[in-house]
């Protein structure tokens, strides 16, 4: 391996290495949250790059189907549980928020299929009917199970993952898409020349992990995700709704996988079930950062795209036997290095809770 070809790959696997930071932003941060190891998160980056792909073929996105179907089983759901508890004062509220929000961006994109929609105007769209997904799914088929152990809220991720994985087949068919470049500018670094696209993708991850950062020091709802992540306990006890701020931490890494789904587009060629496989890729940076740390997720996600690019070098058939397969030295680590785990901190905490 020349030192050119080095640099190369290492500009691959950063890239890489930026997609799987937001990826992974979000699966901690649901896991925080709720307990829930959101296996179906890979699906929705698929999700929102296969819609943009949709439009820019003037197509009717899949997604809408998605969407429509999901708030109306949200909204049937939330309407019998408010008039069950006798609170039908609450229902235009949840009308709202699970009918008239979700149902507005996917109207959009269904008028908005069969025109030839600029850039500007197509990453708008998807980034909006992408970004009800995660909480629908929340509100459907975690939320009620809010106080199951760890195993079952996983049982159910992967039950949420088959059918989406399903549903896209159906939505979108076999073939594989892939989105027009967001820049097609390059610049030169020395003797090393850098895509813009590549930039954009580093930049949009800083950027946003950032504003992360900003949410969680400078808000009260962002507040309220660090102290429920602390202790879910100690956070219902000074008047915290736990169910708010599981809502809000869907809707955020909802978001954050809209914005991967649209940068990683025009970089590889996406299938209805490619989502899946970024996001376990992504859950092993998470595993790193030992699903608890922010920091370590970013530097763990990033070693898992250099990881990636190099090993594609060596032997491109074996990369996702090497990616998966750190995470054996990882676990071992971590199991002697902690006491019993995240997993197991949390089931004490729902002792506690119980208790």
């Amino acid at each position: 391996m020349t030192p050119e070809i080095a640099v190369l790959l290492a500009q691959d696997g950063i890239t890489t290495g930026a997609i799987y930071v937001l990826v992974a932003l979000g699966i901690v941060l649901i896991f925080l949250s709720t307990r829930v190891i959101f296996v179906p998160f890979g699906d929705v980056v698929g999700y929102a790059a296969l819609t943009l792909a949709a439009l820019q073929l003037k197509r009717i996105p899949g997604t809408v189907w998605l969407v429509l179907t999901l708030a109306a089983i949200a909204t049937v759901v939330e309407v019998y549980g408010l008039t069950r508890r006798h609170q039908a004062r609450r229902i235009p509220q949840a009308l709202l928020y699970y009918a008239a929000l979700p149902v507005a961006p996917a109207a959009t994109a269904y008028l908005a299929a069969g025109y030839d929609l600029p850039m500007w105007a197509g990453i708008p769209i998807t980034f909006a009917v992408v970004l009800p997904i995660s909480p629908l799914l929340y509100r459907i088929a975690f939320r009620p199970l809010a106080d199951a152990s760890v195993l079952v809220l996983l049982i159910v991720a992967v039950a949420a993952h088959f059918a989406l994985s399903g549903m896209a087949l159906v939505f979108f068919g076999p073939e594989g898409f892939r989105t027009a470049p967001l820049t097609r500018a390059f610049f030169s670094v020395g003797p090393m020349t850098v895509s813009g696209q590549s930039i954009l993708v580093v930049a949009s991850a800083a950027v946003f992990g950032l504003l992360l950062f900003l949410f969680f020091e400078r808000t009260l709802n962002g507040k309220a995700l660090r102290a429920t992540a602390v202790n879910r306990v100690g956070a219902r006890l000074v008047g915290i709704e736990l169910s708010n701020t599981a809502a809000t931490a869907f809707l955020l890494a909802s978001a954050l996988a809209a914005i991967s789904g649209i940068l990683i587009g025009p970089i590889t060629t996406l299938y209805y079930d490619s989502g899946f496989l970024i996001g376990l890729k992504a859950f092993v940076g998470a595993i790193i950062g030992g699903l608890v740390s922010y920091p370590a997720t970013i530097v763990g996600a990033i070693l898992v795209g250099l990881g990636e690019s190099y090993a594609s070098f060596w032997n491109s058939a074996l990369k996702e036997v090497i990616v998966f397969g750190s995470l054996i030295p990882i676990l071992l680590w971590q199991s002697f290095a902690t006491r019993g785990g995240v997993v197991e901190d949390v089931e004490e905490e729902e002792g506690e809770s119980r208790t």
